[in-house]
Order: structure tokens, then sequence, then C-alpha cells
């Protein structure tokens, strides 16, 4: 259409359908914002995607594939020949290349790591042995580190060459090591600059907090909310450093196991998925849960069918069915928020479970008074009738504590049967507070229908 703006990534698939030259594509890519950029990458379709990989340059490349979520960039990098993928895998910072190569099927994972070079390689098989929440997984082999003999003006020399300069943006100290490996210490870049030229690094060194490769991201976590540093080294039980993991590597996976997390309970398989992703891909994800909560629907729908004549003589009644069935189920969700955090921090495991009930019980019950004197007292106001008031209250009260109880236990339960409780919580509870709410609502109104008519 005359007058419409250009869309950049549809600028971008011209270029590759029309033969650019890589010259030009990476022009146009210089010339677009990096937001832009990244919104046009997504909007590509995989085809694409993989086609623009191919064009660029490997820095290029590897710049763009850092802005993809690992298992995506995973999907791109399968797709391509191994001599084309290791070329942009190599450039990758240590940490997401071994992220993405182990999103990876072993074989193909294994195609590429020959290919590279042998320190690269020998880093990549170090690190994709730890999973991808311990301090092992998270680490980055480029660090400055330095004997203890070295001076101050041989470590600022050094430190010139532009690839150094790149790093230390990142990690604005150096280590100082002896016999190549054990840390001795960590020494801040300012306090280096102003050193004596002739001083050895060894003098200047101070002490340094260190974690081990095994320590988890909740240890990582405590361990930057305890220490105002933008990187901390990991050692193994020599001594030896093995790594860094930087306070940006650890937040950044936090923000992603939260992002899974809410998919997961949004009933999203694998708890990844864009929209430029396949569409039977993101079809079977989805599909998972929904195919079986017809048959959880079904079985909240056949209470519903169980007392209809009751539901046919108060007519009222179905305008709060949902109304009890979805208070309880965010009161729930409330009690599965708080065990998924305890979960996390390790303020509660598996046989915490009794405990965690007993607390939940205790809120749920002081909820569910308050919420169905409340609701009770819509019910009475709108029909004039006291018992249906009471009925309505009640039933929103006993499954505020049923839906509470389970929200609080559940997560602790399928943790213990080494399920994942981001995944079954949501569904399992929806399902649970609907077929108790409707039954209660439902079996009181039976109970008192002479008195209710």
């Amino acid at each position: 259409m005359a007058g419409e703006q250009r869309r950049p990534w549809d600028d971008i698939s011209e270029l590759l359908h029309g033969g650019a030259a890589a010259a030009d594509v990476e022009a146009f890519l210089d010339s677009m914002e990096s937001g832009t950029l990244v919104h046009a990458l997504f909007r590509l379709d995989p085809d694409d995607q993989r086609a623009l990989l191919a064009v660029v340059s490997p820095d290029r490349a590897a710049a763009l594939i850092e802005e993809l979520p690992d298992a995506h960039a995973a999907d791109l990098i399968e797709e391509m020949a191994a001599t084309d993928a290791a070329p942009i895998v190599e450039e990758l910072a240590s940490d997401h290349r071994a992220d993405v190569l182990a999103e990876l099927d072993d074989e193909d994972a294994a195609e590429i790591i020959e290919l590279l070079g042998e320190e690269d390689a020998n880093e990549v098989r170090e690190l994709i042995s730890y999973p991808q929440d311990l301090a092992g997984g998270l680490m980055i082999k480029e660090f400055a580190s330095y004997p203890m003999a070295a001076t101050v003006r041989e470590v600022v020399d050094d430190l010139s060459i532009p690839e150094r300069e790149e790093l230390l943006l990142t990690i604005p100290y150096i280590y100082v090591v002896i016999r190549k490996h054990r840390l001795r210490g960590v020494i801040r870049l300012r306090d280096l600059v102003s050193a004596s030229p002739d001083t050895p690094v060894g003098e200047l060194a101070s002490r340094s907090p260190t974690v081990a490769p095994d320590a988890s991201l909740e240890d990582l976590e405590d361990f930057f909310d305890d220490n105002d540093v933008a990187a901390v080294p990991v050692i193994d039980e020599r001594g030896y450093l093995l790594g860094i993991v930087r306070r940006r590597a650890v937040l950044e996976a936090l923000t992603e196991k939260a992002e899974a997390d809410s998919l997961k309970a949004a009933g999203i398989i694998g708890g990844d998925e864009l929209r430029s992703m396949p569409i039977l891909l993101r079809s079977r994800r989805r599909l998972g849960w929904l195919s079986l909560n017809i048959g959880l629907n079904i079985v909240s729908a056949s209470v519903i069918a169980a007392y209809q004549d009751t539901l046919t003589a108060v007519i009222a009644l179905a305008v709060f069915l949902p109304i009890v069935s979805d208070m309880s189920g965010c009161s729930g969700n409330q009690a599965v928020a708080v065990s998924m955090r305890e979960l996390t921090l390790g303020a509660a495991v598996p046989r915490d479970v009794l405990r965690v009930w007993r607390k939940e019980a205790i809120v749920g019950l002081l909820n569910g008074l308050i919420l169905g004197a409340m609701l009770g007292g819509v019910a009475w106001a709108w029909k004039g009738n006291p018992v249906l008031g009471l009925v309505v209250g009640a039933a929103l009260a006993a499954n505020t504590i049923i839906a509470v109880s389970i929200g609080g236990t559940v997560p602790l339960i399928l943790r213990h049967l080494k399920l994942d409780p981001a995944v079954a919580s949501g569904p399992l509870l929806t399902t649970v507070t609907d077929v108790c709410g409707f039954f209660l609502l439902l079996s009181i109104a039976s109970f008192v229908l002479p008195v209710l008519v």
C-alpha cells in the first residue's frame, strides 16, 4: 500500500532472498537501533533467521544468537551444517556457548565441539558437565589472571590489548594465581592503576570470597545479595580457579527461571515458547495440558449435572458457582506461589508438608470466613434470603480452606515425587477447586433446599 511504512524484517528478508552481499546485510543491521534489531530478528521466520546467521560474519552471528533464548538458538544451530555452526559457536562467550550446545542432541553437539579449537573444546566439555543452574554451569572462562611475581607495569601492558579491554568492562578485577591455577587473591582495577609500576601484583592481592562449582542458583543469589561485587571466583576443593560467575549472569538466570516457571504454570510443556517457533511445536507444547483439561473439566461438569434438580429449583445458585470456584482458585494460587518461593529459597522441603498445611489452613480459615461473609452478605442483599447467603458463604469459606491446603502442599508433594511442581500445581489446583466448589455449594443447598426455595 502506498505510504505504508517499511518493516525492517521485510527489508532483511528482501536482502537475503535477493542475494545481497554480506557487507550490505551487515551495513543494514548496523543502521538499526538495538531494540528494533532484536524485534526484527524475532519477526523473521526460522529459515530467514538461519540464512541471516549464515551470511553475516561469525562474530556478528554470535551477537545475534545471544539475543535469542538458548533453546531457540539451539534449534537454529541444529539445522545448520556443523562446519557453518562451529565458527559462530566459537565466537560466543564460554557460558553461552555451553548453554546453547547443552540444548543440542549429544551427537550434534559433539560434531560441533570437534570443530572448535582445542582450548575452546576443552572448556565447553567442562562447562557442559555442570547443570546450568549451578555455579559451574553459569561461570565463564574469560577472565584475567596473573602470577604473583608479575609487576603492575607488565599487567597493565597486557590489559591494554583490545580483547582484554573488552573483558574488563564486565569484570573489573584481575586474579592472582599460584602456579597458574591456585587462586591467591583479587585486585580491583582502580587499585592496580594507582600502584607503583614495579610492584609485584602478589603484594596487592587481597583475599576474595569464593564459591564452589556446585553452588546453586539460590546460593549465588544470596551471595550477591550479601556482597557488593560484580563477579565471584569459582574454585574447586584444591583451590584451583575454574572460572568466574558474574552478578549479571545470576540475575539473567533467575529471570529466565521465573519466566519458565510462569509458562509451565500456564500449562506450556517445556517452559519455553516464542511465536517465531514452528507452529506444530508450539501447538504440541500447549496441547499437553489442554487435552488433559478436557477430562478434568468433564469431572467438574459432572458435579453440576448430579445436582441439576437443585440448580433448577434455585437458579440463583448458578450465579455464584463461578464466583466460589474462582475466588478459591485465587486463594489457592497464592498458596502455590508461596510454596514455590520457599522451595526455591530452601525455606521449605518436602518433609515440611504437615507444617505447611497447618499454617495454610489457619490462613485459609481466617480468609475463608471473611470472604464467605462478604459474598454471603451480597447473596442475602440480592435475594433477601438469609439462607441463600449462609449457603454461599459457607461454601466459599470451606472451599478456601481446601484450596490453600492443596495449593500449599501439592508443590512439596510433587517435588518429593521428583516431578516439576511448576507444571502440575496450577492445573491440579484449578480442577480440585472447581470440583470442590461446585460440590460444596450444591450439596449444602440440597441439604437446606426446603427452606431455601
